[in-house]
C-alpha cells in the first residue's frame, strides 16, 4: 500500500486536542495496526492494537476507549459482529470500520450496525485523519453540551422537577449537581413520598448520559417468579409461556440509567444476581448461556434502613456495600416545612394546566393548615390533596386530621406572615437578590415581592 506522508493535525489553543481521546485499533494485519499506532501514537492519549475481535474485546473490558477503528474481515467474529454487540452493550463511542473488500450491502449493514464511517482500503492518511478528527469532534461536542447543561442548571440555582427552598434542599441539589457526572451507583433513602425517583431523574438528566434511556424499576411491583427475566430478559423457550425472546430491563437501560425503586423488596436469590451483574457488568437472559454487557449506571432507592435489613439477614451485605457507594438521605417533608408552600403552588399550577381547570386560590387559613400539617405521605400526599382541591373547586381540609397539626398557635395570621417573609426572603436569597426572577419563581409579579419588601424594611 501506498502510504502518503502524514498530514497535520488541526491545531487548537492549549495544544494538542486530541491527547484526552484513546483508540482501539482492530486488525488483523500487523502492518496496518503498526501504521496506524505510529500515526496515531504521537496525536492521542491512548492508542492500543488488537488482531481480532476477541483480543480488542479483552482490551475493552479493561481500559476505556472513545473510538475504535475496526476491520471487517477478521478470524473468529467478524468486525460488524463485534459492532452488533458493542451497540447492544450500550458502548457510546465512534466505531470507523475498515475493509478491502466491501459492496453496497455490507456498507448499509455497517451503519445500521452503528459505525460511525465506513472507509476502504488502500485509504490516504487525510482521509482516516479526517474520519478520526469528526468522531472527536462529536465527541467534543457532546462533552460541551454537558458541561453547558450543567452551567445552566448553576446559574438557575436549582435542578428542573426539585422544587423548594429549604437548608435541606439546597443541600440536596448541590449534592446531586455533584454526583451527577460521576459513573458512581447511588442509593437514595428516604420515607416514601419524599420524591426518590425525581432526585433519580435529576442525577440521570445531568450525567453524560442523559441523552440514552432512564429505565425506572418498580422492585416491589415484579412477582419473584418473573423479576429475573423482567430484568435480565429470556430466551424463547426458556419457560412455560416464553414463546418468544425478551429483553430485559438492563438491556433497554445500556448507555442509561437503570433506576431500581425499593430495592430492598428484591428476594435473597435475584440479590446475589443482581451482585454479579454490578461487579461484571454482564448479564445473561434466563434460558441462555450467552453474556451481554451492559454499560449502566445504577441509581438504587429504598425507604427502609437497608443497614438494618442487613442486620435482620433481609438483605445481603455485600450487595448493601457495593450499592453505598454515595448514599442520599433525602428528609420527609415535615422537616423542611418552608417547602411546603413552593410544592403546592408548583402543583397547583402544573395539575391546573394538565387537567384544564381553574386554579383554587390558596387564602390564609389554607396555607397555615398546609404548613403546619405534618404530611405523613410526605410530597406524593401533597400533590394528591392538590389535586383533589382542583377536582373539588377548594382544597378539602377536613382530609388533614387535627392530630396531624403542629401547636395550635402555629394557625395565627402572625404565624402565617413569619412563614410568607421567610418563604419570599429564602427564595429572593436563592436568586442573587434578583426580585424580578424571584417573582418568577414565587409565581406572583414583581411589584408583589416590592411590595412586601417595603412593607417589612427589607
Amino acid at each position: 500500500m501506498n502510504r502518503p506522508e502524514t498530514v497535520p493535525v488541526r491545531p487548537a489553543a492549549g495544544g494538542n486536542p486530541w491527547q484526552q481521546y484513546s483508540v482501539l485499533v482492530v486488525d488483523d494485519e500487523e502492518g496496518m495496526r503498526s501504521f496506524l499506532h505510529k500515526m496515531l501514537a504521537g496525536r492521542c492519549g491512548l492508542v492500543e492494537t488488537a488482531g481480532s475481535a476477541e483480543e480488542g474485546r479483552t482490551l475493552f473490558n479493561r481500559i476505556h476507549f472513545d473510538l475504535i477503528i475496526l476491520d471487517i474481515s477478521l478470524p473468529g467474529k467478524s468486525g460488524v459482529e463485534w459492532l452488533d454487540e458493542l451497540r447492544d452493550g450500550g458502548f457510546q463511542g465512534d466505531v470507523i470500520l475498515i475493509t478491502a473488500f466491501a459492496d453496497i450491502d455490507t456498507a448499509i449493514h455497517a451503519l445500521r450496525a452503528g459505525a460511525s464511517d465506513f472507509i476502504l482500503k488502500p485509504f490516504r492518511v487525510d482521509q482516516i485523519l479526517n474520519a478520526i478528527r469528526k468522531c472527536f469532534d462529536r465527541a467534543r461536542l457532546l462533552r460541551e453540551n454537558f458541561v453547558l447543561r450543567r452551567e445552566v442548571a448553576e446559574r438557575s440555582g436549582g435542578i428542573e422537577g426539585i422544587v423548594g427552598c429549604s437548608d435541606a434542599m439546597s443541600r440536596l441539589c448541590q449534592m446531586i449537581k455533584r454526583v451527577a457526572a460521576m459513573p458512581s451507583t447511588v442509593l437514595l433513602q428516604g420515607e416514601s413520598g419524599v420524591g426518590k425517583e425525581v432526585a433519580a431523574r435529576a442525577l440521570h438528566s445531568m450525567s453524560p448520559r442523559a441523552q440514552r434511556p432512564f429505565v425506572p424499576v418498580n422492585c416491589g411491583a415484579i412477582s419473584p417468579e418473573l423479576i429475573e427475566s423482567e430484568l435480565f430478559g429470556h430466551v424463547k423457550g426458556a419457560f412455560t409461556g416464553a414463546s418468544d425472546a425478551h429483553h430485559g430491563l438492563f438491556y433497554y437501560a445500556r448507555g442509561g440509567t437503570l433506576f431500581l425503586d425499593e430495592i430492598a423488596e428484591l428476594p435473597l436469590p435475584m440479590q446475589a444476581k443482581l451482585l454479579r451483574v454490578l461487579e461484571d457488568r454482564m448479564i445473561r437472559p434466563v434460558g441462555s448461556t450467552r453474556e451481554i454487557p451492559v454499560d449502566i449506571r445504577i441509581v438504587a432507592a429504598t425507604n427502609r434502613n437497608l443497614a438494618d435489613e442487613v442486620r435482620h439477614g433481609r438483605f445481603r451485605q455485600d450487595l448493601f456495600y457495593r450499592l453505598d457507594v454515595v448514599n442520599i438521605v433525602i428528609p420527609p417533608l415535615r422537616q423542611r416545612r418552608e417547602d411546603i408552600l413552593p410544592l403546592a403552588s408548583h402543583f397547583a399550577a402544573q395539575l391546573a394546566s394538565h387537567l384544564g381547570l381553574p386554579a383554587v386560590p390558596l387564602d390564609e387559613d389554607t396555607a397555615v393548615r398546609l404548613h403546619s400539617y405534618d404530611w405523613p405521605g410526605n410530597v406524593r400526599e401533597l400533590k394528591n390533596l392538590v389535586e383533589r382541591s382542583l377536582i373539588l373547586g377548594c382544597f378539602p381540609l377536613d382530609a388533614l386530621p387535627e392530630g396531624g397539626l403542629a401547636e395550635s398557635a402555629a394557625t395565627s395570621a402572625a404565624a402565617l406572615d413569619e412563614v410568607e417573609k421567610s418563604h419570599i426572603l429564602e427564595v429572593l436569597a436563592s436568586c442573587g437578590g434578583n426580585k424580578s426572577e424571584a417573582a418568577r419563581r414565587l409565581g406572583v409579579s414583581r411589584k408583589t415581592v416590592e411590595r412586601k419588601l417595603a412593607q417589612w424594611g427589607a
